[in-house]
């Protein structure tokens, strides 16, 4: 596909950019076998825009046999050594220029993910950066990081060598689709492993544009492939291979749940999951800048239609403070309406699809129904008669027992509870399955640090909402899963660890 090197600056430049690559043909089969080929069966699978409702494409949708012939490829691949033994600052220099392929191309990548999940072209862009810096991270990663020597006497050397895993599966979501990609093959590969990708259904594109970039980059045959389709057909398959040795998941619980199963009923491959989140948002009265806080906490749960694992859904706020902090949240909730994906100055999309336009609809019927309050929102609303749009919606008077504030909805949905007291408001931030992540915010140090010592997440964000780097790892506890993505700690999981114990001549 011919590079862009116009720079889209407006909602007719995004517009004119679409229409060119439609034009020329998106990449709709999968990559197998460093060729990009239909499904064994012949089979495909619909993406449809769900801005406009109308079809992108028809893509390959592979199923079992796609699912051994990847694995068998990925197995020479690893075993012949070209990737698996090449020195770390060989696979450096490969990774390293995709990420320069990405950046030329981020454009067009950014616009993949729009089309195919509805969100913001501005917040797709700001995932292709994210990508970017993932790939080149872990790129200059790979080669700073040392092995051990253990201490021993003279008659001894004990050596703790890392080596890469073998196969890979990785299965991505469809809200953040390139940028958790990213997340799962960086570090794979970087380690030394080949990597099968499963796309979510509902956003290929972008996964099988990468595909070309990586044979372009010069990543050996059968060391990246890419295999669309449904969870329940070739995801199932990768999940219950013997020949796959490790199994990185990001989606929701149940499904989390399920992989970890196919593991023991296979070959016990290592799974790594991040999953589901309700992840509270606590707000002190002694906090200075209350607009500011209100402006970060609906941020928090409206940025990327609330399709995201981490979103602030859960705002403990201060009794003493609830009322005008809600007020505030509402005012900052207005400015940020769901519009044309396109626009650049649109802060909410559209709902990836109408399951899950449907879904959330039903959640808000179902506070209503068990009586909490809501105060904005909760009706689909349509950008110029089209499209599956939800607005900001906001529910006070949430009670731990009712469905929205205990279950994770995954839509611009909040709701608000309120607390009069430190101890309480950390009973109900831990009072939920979850635990990816949580926020804290108050001036006071002394219960800055005794909070979030005692909250039960893998994260915590202090006086912010996700401002992170690729230097900190990201994950959750209890139902949120077990995984770690970014920082040395994931490429720690893509090796195993050797110990080599010599015996040394007197």
């Amino acid at each position: 596909m011919t590079e862009h090197r116009r720079i889209p600056q407006t909602r007719d430049d995004w517009q004119a950019l679409a229409a060119s690559l439609v034009e020329q043909g998106l990449q709709t089969r999968a990559y197998l076998d460093d060729a990009f080929v239909d499904a064994a069966d012949g089979a495909t699978l619909t993406t449809t825009n769900p801005a406009t409702g109308e079809r992108l494409a028809e893509v390959a949708s592979c199923d079992a046999a796609d699912a051994e012939a990847a694995v068998a490829a990925a197995r020479r691949a690893f075993d012949g050594g070209e990737w698996s033994r090449r020195s770390p600052a060989g696979r450096k220099a490969v990774l390293l220029k995709l990420a320069e392929l990405m950046e030329a191309h981020q454009h067009e990548l950014a616009l993949l993910d729009t089309l195919d999940m509805g969100k913001p072209v501005t917040s797709s862009l700001g995932d292709m950066a994210g990508a970017i810096g993932c790939l080149r991270h872990h790129a200059e990663s790979i080669d700073k990081l040392y092995g051990e020597v253990a201490p021993t006497g003279d008659d001894a050397l004990g050596l703790v060598l890392r080596e890469p895993l073998g196969v890979v599966a990785s299965i991505v979501p469809w809200n953040f689709p390139l940028m958790m990609t990213a997340w799962k093959i960086a570090p794979a590969l970087a380690a030394g492993n080949s990597v099968i990708l499963k796309p979510s259904e509902k956003s290929p594109l972008s996964a099988l544009r990468l595909a070309g970039l990586a044979r372009e980059a010069g990543l050996p045959r059968g060391v990246f492939q890419v295999l669309p389709g449904f969870g329940h057909t070739v995801g199932k398959a990768l999940a219950l291979s013997m020949d796959v040795d490790c199994l990185a998941f990001t989606g929701s619980t149940g499904v989390g749940k399920q992989l970890m199963q196919y593991a023991g009923q296979s070959n016990l491959k290592k799974v790594f999951l991040e999953c589901g989140g309700k992840s509270p948002n606590l707000v002190f009265a002694d906090c200075k800048d209350l607009d500011k806080v209100a402006e970060h906490a609906a941020g928090a749960i409206f940025h990327n239609q609330g399709e995201v694992c981490i979103a602030g859904s859960r705002l403990l706020v201060e009794n003493s403070i609830r009322e005008a902090f809600v007020d505030k949240v509402l005012a900052a909730a207005e400015r940020m309406q769901p519009g044309d994906p396109l626009d650049p100055e649109s802060f909410m999309g559209a709902m990836v699809d109408q399951a899950q336009h449907e879904r959330v609809l039903d959640y808000i019927r179902r506070g209503v129904e068990e009586g909490a309050t809501l105060r904005v929102g909760g009706e689909a609303t349509a950008v110029e008669g089209k499209g599956l749009f939800i607005p900001p919606t906001v529910f006070d008077g949430v009670t731990d027992a009712m469905a929205i504030g205990r279950e994770e909805i995954f839509g611009p949905v909040l709701s608000v509870f309120g607390f009069d007291s430190e101890e309480e408001a950390v009973r109900l931030a831990n009072d939920s399955d979850y635990g990816l992540a949580a926020g804290l915010w108050s001036q006071d140090i002394d219960r800055i640090m005794r909070v979030t010592r005692r909250l039960r997440s893998g994260q915590v964000f202090v006086n912010n909402w996700a401002d992170m780097d690729q230097t900190v790892p990201f994950g959750g506890v209890k139902q949120s899963g077990n995984g770690r993505d970014k920082s040395h700690h994931s490429l720690e999981e893509y090796s195993d660890l050797k110990s080599v114990w010599m015996t040394l001549a007197p």
